[in-house]
């Protein structure tokens, strides 16, 4: 049913598939590196891209995560991002603690 290489590498033990009503099969993979600044553009290389509006709201979902685990006394989970999200976010990493 598909056929090419994906976009990134998956945790081979975690991935899962499910076949749902006799017609629809639901594929779950792992990303092995789901940190923020690495939001897939498509499911395959060059192929199955990603919609604009919905590739935007994941790399919104996938900064606020890691926001989230910078900042673990913090709590993120009513909070819209705006700005600078866009491979990540900003880049704290220079900034003194």
């Amino acid at each position: 049913l598909l056929q090419g290489k994906l976009f990134d590498s998956t945790v081979t033990d975690e991935g899962t598939w499910t076949l749902e009503d006799r017609k629809l099969i639901r594929i779950i993979l792992m990303k092995t590196n789901r940190d923020a600044g690495n939001c897939w553009t498509s499911l395959l290389e060059n192929e199955y891209a990603a919609d604009p509006w919905v590739q935007d709201q994941m790399q919104r979902k996938l900064t606020l995560e890691r926001f989230q685990r910078e900042n673990p006394g913090f709590d993120f989970s009513g909070a819209e991002i705006s700005g600078n999200y866009s491979k990540g976010g900003p880049d704290f990493s220079s900034l003194e603690k």
